[in-house]
C-alpha cells in the first residue's frame, strides 16, 4: 500500500471551530415536537387500527424481530409497550444460523397467530408474505432498508422508504418506525401511555445502526441519553454501572455497549440480549449482561482470526474487494467487511460459505452506494438487502467469482471522488488551543455520529519524544509528542489496538479525536489517533 497523502487542513481557532460545528446544524429543526405524526407513514393508520382490532377481540399477535441491536431493540420496546397494555404478545427473534435472516416460512411455521407483524425486517419477505395469505394471517411489515422492485403481498407495509411514502424522513431505524406505529395504536386504543419512555430505547437503536445523528435523529438520541442516565430501568442501571460515567455518550453506547448486544445473535442467539433489554431486576439483567460481555470477548478472537485470513484473499487492484472463505463465521462477516473497508480504504464484501452457499456482509465507503452495485448483479444472488452503506446477501459458492468480477465492472460508473472516505480531518490546532475549554466546546455539540462526526484534527510533522505500550497484552500505544524537537510543550495520544514503533526520524503525523475520559471520579482530556499519514 502507498503511504497515504498528508492532507491539507487549516489552522483552527476555537472560535473557528465552533462556527464550523454549528453550521453543520444550519436550518435543521432539533425539537422533539417537530417530529412528524406517524400518521404520514404509509398504511401505519391501517396496521393500528387492524392491531387495536385484533387486541379488542383477544386474537393472538406474533411479532418477528431481527437480532441486530435495532432489531433487538425493537422487539423490546414493542413488548414493553404489550405488556404495558396488558396484552400477550408472542415475540421471536430468527436465529442467524438456523432461520436466516427476517420472517420467513421456517419461522413462520413456528408462529399460531391472527396478525403477525414484523420490526426492522420484512421488505423483501415476499415468500413469507404468501405463506401468511395462504393460512389467513394478516402479516404487518414495518421495516426500513431499501425497498427492491417487487414488495411483498402484505395486509400493510410501514417503510418510509417507500417511494409513494410521505412520511418526510427517510433515514430512520427500525425502533423508531416501531415506536411511530405503538403511537398511532396508543391512540386508536384510546391510552394515556406516555411515549417518551421509550427515548433511551431508541437513542440506542439510533446509534448502533448509524443512522444521522441530525434533525429530529439528534433530539430523540439526546432525550434518550440523558434519560439513560437516570432510568430505573434494570437494563439501562446495568448499562450505568458498567460504563461508570456521570454522562453517557453516544460513543459509549456505539463502542462499548452496542457490540455486546449484537454479539448473541453474532454467535449465538438474540434472545440472550433481548432478555437483557426486557430484564425485569437489575439481578437478572446484571446475569444477561455478563453472557454478553463474554460472548464479546469471543467475538473478538473470532473476528481477529477472520479478519487475519481475509486479508490474504483481498486483491488489492479491485475497487471493490470480494472474499469468501469456507466455514467463516457468518455472525463477524459484517466486521471484518468493517475492517477490511477501514485498512483499504475501499467497499469491502465478505462471504462465508457453508454447504455450498456464500452468505455475507457488505460495507461501503464515502458515497458509493453499496446497495445499488449489488443490486446490478442480482440475477447472481438468492436474496440481498440493506441500504447504502451497508448490505447482506447471499449466492451459490458457484456465483462467487462472476459476482466479483461483475460488481467491479460495475463500479467503473461510479465517480471516482465517490470513493473518497468521508469525515476526514476538519483542520489543525495549535498546541496552547488543546485545553479543556476546547472540550467543553465539543460537548456542546454532542452526540457524534452518523452526519455530524467527532471532529477529527491533523498532527502535522510532530517530534516524537516516548511510545509506550500498555494493556494486559501491551496491544495499546501511549504516545508523547511535541511540535518540534525544541518545544517545551507535549501531548499525550493513545492509539488503541495499534502497536505503534519509533519512526527512525522520529517524526510523526496523525489525526486524532479529542475525547472526554472519565475514571475513579476525575475527569481528564483524551487524544484518540484516527489514523496514521
Amino acid at each position: 500500500m502507498s503511504k497515504p497523502i498528508l492532507p491539507s487542513a487549516p489552522l483552527l481557532t476555537h472560535e473557528g471551530l465552533e462556527a464550523f460545528l454549528s453550521e453543520r446544524f444550519h436550518h435543521q429543526s432539533e425539537k422533539l415536537s417537530d417530529i412528524p405524526h406517524p400518521s404520514l407513514l404509509k398504511d401505519a393508520t391501517k396496521a393500528a387500527k387492524r392491531l387495536a382490532d385484533a387486541i379488542r377481540k383477544g386474537e393472538r399477535i406474533a411479532l418477528v424481530g431481527d437480532y441486530d441491536v435495532d432489531g433487538v431493540t425493537s422487539t423490546a420496546l414493542v413488548k414493553r409497550f404489550f405488556t404495558l397494555i396488558d396484552h400477550p404478545l408472542h415475540t421471536t427473534i430468527p436465529n442467524r444460523f438456523t432461520d436466516g435472516y427476517g420472517v420467513s416460512k421456517g419461522v413462520l411455521e413456528r408462529l399460531d397467530a391472527h396478525v403477525v407483524f414484523t420490526v426492522d425486517n420484512g421488505i423483501s419477505a415476499l415468500e413469507a408474505a404468501q405463506m401468511c395469505k395462504n393460512r389467513g394471517i394478516d402479516l404487518i411489515i414495518t421495516d426500513h432498508h431499501t425497498v427492491g422492485d417487487t414488495l411483498p403481498d402484505a395486509f400493510a407495509i410501514v417503510n418510509p422508504k417507500q417511494p409513494d411514502c410521505p412520511y418526510p424522513h427517510k433515514e430512520i431505524c427500525g425502533a423508531q418506525v416501531a415506536w411511530l406505529l405503538m403511537g398511532l395504536l396508543k391512540s386508536e386504543l384510546g391510552l394515556t401511555i406516555d411515549m417518551r419512555q421509550f427515548f433511551p430505547f431508541l437513542a440506542l437503536a439510533i446509534i448502533a445502526d448509524v443512522m444521522p445523528l441530525t434533525g429530529t435523529n439528534r433530539a430523540l438520541v439526546k432525550a434518550g441519553l440523558s434519560m439513560m442516565s437516570t432510568s430505573e430501568i434494570p437494563a439501562f442501571v446495568i448499562i450505568r454501572d458498567v460504563l461508570n460515567k456521570s454522562r453517557i455518550s453516544s460513543e459509549d453506547i456505539g463502542f462499548q455497549i452496542a457490540p455486546r448486544i449484537n454479539s448473541a445473535g453474532r454467535l449465538e442467539d438474540a434472545s440472550i440480549a433481548l432478555d437483557f433489554l426486557n430484564a425485569s431486576t437489575t439481578q437478572k439483567a446484571y446475569h444477561q449482561f455478563e453472557i454478553l460481555t463474554s460472548l464479546n470477548a469471543l467475538r473478538k478472537e473470532i473476528e481477529a482470526l477472520t479478519t487475519e485470513a481475509a486479508m490474504l484473499e483481498v486483491n488489492p487492484e479491485d475497487p471493490i474487494i470480494v472474499v469468501a472463505g469456507e466455514g467463516w463465521n457468518e455472525g463477524v462477516v459484517g466486521i471484518v467487511a468493517s475492517r477490511l473497508t477501514n485498512h483499504f480504504q475501499k467497499p469491502a464484501i465478505v462471504l462465508s460459505i457453508h454447504n455450498g452457499i456464500a452468505k455475507g456482509s457488505g460495507r461501503s465507503i464515502g458515497n458509493v452506494d453499496l446497495f445499488t452495485l449489488i443490486k446490478s448483479q442480482e440475477h447472481l444472488l438468492g436474496k440481498f438487502g440493506g441500504h447504502k452503506m451497508a448490505a447482506g446477501m447471499a449466492m451459490s459458492i458457484d456465483n462467487v467469482h462472476t459476482f466479483r468480477k461483475g460488481i467491479n465492472a460495475a463500479s467503473t460508473s461510479v465517480h471516482p471522488d465517490d470513493f473518497i472516505p468521508q469525515n476526514e480531518v476538519i483542520g489543525e490546532l495549535s498546541f496552547d488551543a488543546i485545553t479543556y475549554p476546547l472540550l467543553a466546546l465539543l460537548e456542546k455539540y454532542e452526540p457524534y455520529g452518523e452526519g455530524n462526526p467527532r471532529p477529527r484534527f491533523l498532527l502535522r510533522n510532530a517530534h516524537v519524544v516516548t511510545i509506550k505500550l500498555f494493556g494486559s497484552d501491551k496491544s495499546h500505544s501511549r504516545l508523547e509528542l511535541r511540535p518540534n524537537v525544541l518545544h517545551p510543550q507535549s501531548v499525550e495520544l493513545i492509539a488503541f489496538r495499534r502497536i505503534v514503533e519509533t519512526p527512525k526520524d522520529r517524526v510523526m503525523s496523525c489525526s486524532y479525536t479529542v475525547n472526554k475520559n472519565e475514571f475513579n471520579g476525575k475527569t481528564s482530556m483524551q487524544l484518540m489517533v484516527e489514523r496514521f499519514f
